[in-house]
């Protein structure tokens, strides 16, 4: 099956599922700037998130990822996360379940 969904078309906020159901999970995330997310874990997924727009500081187990549009940033889902915009942010996430590699 193919599906195209357009980023703009995605208009829950802060958070909305691309393709519900199916896997990878794929989420725009959107923030004004100033909000953020409470540091959480997704210990069943390896998470992608790819900034499209904005400033985004994303903090893995504390420690500051600041992101610019079209930087890339990978971690394990087992690490505490918190993302915070640092100006109006748009995101595109992928959580992928985890492989058996380790």
């Amino acid at each position: 099956m193919t599906e195209t969904v357009a980023l703009d078309d995605l208009t829950e906020r802060p958070r909305e599922v691309a393709f519900p159901g199916a896997e990878p999970k794929t989420v725009r995330l959107s923030l004004d700037a100033g909000e953020d997310v409470p540091a959480h874990r997704h210990p069943e997924r390896e998470i992608v998130v790819y900034l499209v727009a904005g400033r985004l500081d994303v903090r893995i187990d504390g420690e500051s990822n600041v992101l610019e549009p079209g930087d890339l940033l990978r971690f394990d889902g087992k690490r505490e996360v918190s993302p915070t915009a640092e100006e109006d942010s748009t995101a595109l996430l992928v959580l992928a379940p985890r492989s058996d590699e380790e």
